[in-house]
């Protein structure tokens, strides 16, 4: 079994003062299992990380660093996120007041009948709603 993975999670593995059991337990889980991610996935933490530098958290190392870390998971971007994006995704963004980029999880863990592994509130309380299985807070 799999899961998919937010940023969110992804990013609380990386800011070492973000680190908990759980989501250190994801990580574990990851690396054994592998994880599914939209498309979107990559510029999230990328971007992510960016922010960090600017703030001053972290430096350019430990962001190209962690990005080549984060590229040895076994992690598969799902080739069929746009397809679902004005469609299934935008549904769900609408009914439950998401953005599109989070609704683009809660579709992709949907559709491949998944756990998924996010820390944002909005969109843990969709996937409840959904009956879709939450790890990581």
């Amino acid at each position: 079994m799999s899961l998919v993975l937010d940023s969110s999670v992804t990013l609380a593995w990386l800011f070492s003062d973000e680190v908990t059991t759980r989501t250190a337990a994801v990580l574990a889980f990851v690396q054994s299992s592998g994880a599914w991610v939209p498309a979107i996935w990559r510029l999230e933490v990328a971007n992510g990380l960016q922010q960090g530098i600017r703030r001053g958290r972290i430096d350019a190392v430990l962001r190209d660093e962690s990005l080549a870390d984060l590229t040895r998971l076994p992690i598969v971007t799902d080739a069929e996120t746009d397809a679902h994006a004005w469609a299934s995704t935008l549904n769900l963004a609408e009914h439950f007041r998401l953005t599109l980029y989070d609704a683009s999880y809660l579709e992709l863990a949907q559709r491949r009948a998944l756990p998924l592994a996010t820390l944002d509130g909005a969109l843990r309380r969709a996937a409840d709603v959904l009956a879709i299985e939450l790890l990581g807070a």
